[in-house]
């Protein structure tokens, strides 16, 4: 086989493989919704509280704090990150309306908003990797298992791709 031939066909081969392990890993594949009910079951039984502005757990009320459409992998990804801190956690925003948009939104069910108390702040920067500032100014830290926590002013927005090595 000519050396151009051999070198193309190994490209193609290589471009396949590509394909198909990004594939494989895409975070919005195989994704499990929950109910509000059944997120907060899970929650609950972990010891991480809620809280609401509205005092209401309506997804389509900004002032409310809800589960409702929130992934499992989140839902897992918080769990397992109270575990490894050792943290008390207060979810302060899940899926309602009001949040940014986008694939991995608040809204898709992949995001948290999580009280930013002294542990939980230095848990984060302490143990995951600094990796630069957002559009808005808000420092992101990046953890092993490739998901992000962003410091927003009055809360940490935590970004599930995956349970975290639940």
């Amino acid at each position: 086989m000519p050396m151009h031939r051999t070198t193309s066909r190994i490209l193609s081969l290589l471009i396949a493989t590509i394909v198909v392990v990004v594939g494989l890993a895409s975070p919005s594949q195989a994704v499990t919704k929950l109910s509000d009910a059944q997120a907060d079951s899970q929650l609950t039984a972990a010891g991480i509280t809620r809280v609401s502005t509205g005092g209401c757990t309506d997804r389509n009320v900004g002032t409310c704090t809800s589960y409702d459409q929130i992934n499992q992998e989140t839902v897992s990804g918080i769990i397992t990150f109270k575990g490894a801190s050792g943290c008390a956690i207060t979810i302060t925003g899940a899926t309602e309306t009001g949040h940014a948009g986008g694939t991995y939104s608040h809204w898709n069910g992949y995001k948290v908003d999580i009280r930013p108390t002294t542990c939980v702040s230095s848990f984060i920067t302490s143990t995951y990797s600094y990796s630069g500032t957002r559009g808005d100014g808000a420092a992101l830290y990046t953890a092993p298992s490739g998901n992000v926590y962003a410091r927003e002013g009055s809360h940490w927005d935590i970004t599930y791709y995956s349970c975290g090595g639940c």
